[in-house]
């Protein structure tokens, strides 16, 4: 019994050093992450997520002329601006409204906004739920905006817990993510700062509180070369995943690079990853994610917030939009993406192994807008009726076809509308399935899957999602012709599930 135990012990220890070589041979350098990041399958097969941008700018006065998620920057003026500059009517007009509704800006700045935000209707669990039942397989809430306020108990005194709600909001997510079966992620934007609130810094006193704030430390224009703001970056970062281990880590800004920042960006990103593998026996079960499009997309997972891929991207990616047409909540704020439209572009991405990254912009009381919930809805019917052709759902030989073309790369993101002729496949269990993008008033006819083309074998059998009804079909030398449905299912998007047998 003693040999057989001795036995045990080495063959355990044997399997931890294993791991421990494998999540050891990850460097901070951007071969080794390469060589080493594995996209885990519940991202992938999950398909659908929620991004919850909320902070101090949803809970600002209604009536507020249009700036984006910028508010706290374009408020001071144009001098120095991230995109101020580009907009100077908007900005004067906004920098006019703020003197009119709150005062001088030396009276009222941004830091006093921060009692208005309250959080008195915020519920994290029935919004997990909510989301959960539209469809969502995980969240991930902003940890820190631009605007340089932590929505966490952080080490940093401009604070969610301290201010404003009192709360500590990522626990409170996650705990919420964690019991409603979500997977749960973070989103920091904090590398902005120094150079967001440049304009605010003539209005600034050496030695007050909001110094800080208003990162009165660090250049605004020459902070990426700082030592001292690279350091405090990767800080604040890590504590976020040490305090929270989060699912997911989405980095929606520049990082400290290998020429300026002593590469404190990939150190991050991969003691980031290693740390997930030591947690799970040398198996990743992470996410990183961030939008730098030059880096190498397979030492993390790229979000490319509003754009489109032309073609099947070799590694998984992420397709996010927003839903409130501003990022944060405005009232007033208009998205110019229609709900068909967002519908069909989610089904696009996926058939070009995206997923799908919803944003929600909650008010400052922390309840979700109607006109988001309109959107939500068509997602939650979306996914209860085509459901079963993406979840878990893989890229097929070809994306689809159609007239309408896409463009590729972030900022491209598809406002057209949709046809009959828009088709996309996806691929699972042996089953092809074609999405028509758009609801058909006439039978359908899907060049792609015509005799002798990509769909090898002989077609034995079509259904269609979400319904019970017989469908009628034809397949020629030309192409697949599907009889057009007698009922067809109100998901906006038609899903035909394709097999052999």
């Amino acid at each position: 019994m003693k040999n057989l135990t001795n036995k045990l012990v080495v063959f355990a220890g044997s399997i931890l050093l294993a791991g421990m070589v494998s999540v050891a041979e990850i460097e901070p350098t951007w071969d080794s992450l390469a060589e080493h990041y594995q996209v885990p399958d519940w991202f992938v097969d999950g398909k659908l997520g929620v991004w919850f941008h909320w902070g101090i700018p949803s809970s600002i006065k209604d009536g507020r002329p249009h700036d984006g998620s910028h508010y706290g920057a374009w408020m001071y003026g144009t001098e120095g601006q991230l995109s101020a500059a580009k907009h100077p009517e908007a900005v004067q007009k906004l920098t006019d409204w703020h003197d009119t509704t709150y005062g001088p800006h030396a009276e009222f700045g941004y830091e006093d906004l921060i009692p208005n935000f309250t959080a008195e209707n915020w519920d994290p669990d029935a919004l997990v739920k909510e989301v959960k039942d539209v469809g969502a397989r995980f969240i991930m809430p902003v940890a820190c905006h631009h605007d340089n306020f932590d929505m966490y108990d952080s080490s940093h005194p401009w604070n969610s817990v301290d201010m404003g709600p009192k709360r500590d909001t990522l626990k409170e997510w996650k705990a919420a993510a964690q019991k409603h079966g979500l997977k749960f992620g973070v989103s920091t934007h904090l590398y902005w700062s120094p150079r967001f609130f440049n304009s605010a810094r003539k209005y600034q006193e050496e030695g007050t509180l909001a110094w800080k704030l208003f990162n009165m430390d660090y250049d605004p224009d020459g902070y990426s070369s700082q030592d001292s703001w690279n350091e405090h970056w990767y800080a604040r970062c890590w504590e976020i995943i040490e305090k929270y281990d989060p699912d997911m880590f989405n980095n929606d800004s520049p990082y400290p690079d290998e020429t300026r920042g002593k590469g404190l960006g990939i150190k991050l990103f991969s003691e980031f990853v290693k740390k997930d593998q030591q947690q799970n026996g040398g198996k990743q079960d992470c996410v990183l994610s961030f939008k730098n499009s030059k880096a190498n997309k397979k030492a993390f997972t790229y979000n490319m917030e509003r754009g489109s891929a032309a073609q099947i991207e070799p590694e998984p990616w992420m397709w996010a939009t927003d839903l409130s047409g501003t990022w944060f909540y405005r009232d007033g704020a208009i998205n110019r993406m229609s709900i068909p439209v967002m519908v069909g572009n989610a089904i696009d991405s996926v058939s070009k192994n995206g997923v799908i990254m919803l944003n929600i912009a909650l008010k400052g009381d922390g309840t979700i807008p109607a006109y988001q919930m309109e959107y939500l809805d068509a997602f939650r019917k979306l996914m209860k009726v085509n459901g079963e052709g993406i979840y878990g759902s893989r890229p097929w030989k070809v994306f689809g076809e159609g007239p309408l073309i896409i463009k590729d790369g972030r900022g491209s993101e598809n406002l057209k509308p949709w046809s009959q002729q828009d088709i996309r496949f996806t691929t699972k269990d042996g089953h092809l399935y074609a999405f028509v993008l758009a609801t058909p008033t006439e039978d359908i006819v899907i060049k792609t899957l015509a005799k002798g083309g990509a769909f090898e074998g002989e077609i034995k059998n079509i259904s269609m999602l979400g319904s019970r009804e017989a469908i009628q079909w034809e397949r020629t030398a030309d192409a697949l012709v599907i009889q057009l449905p007698k009922t067809l299912p109100e998901s906006g998007v038609i899903g035909f599930k394709i097999g052999k047998q």
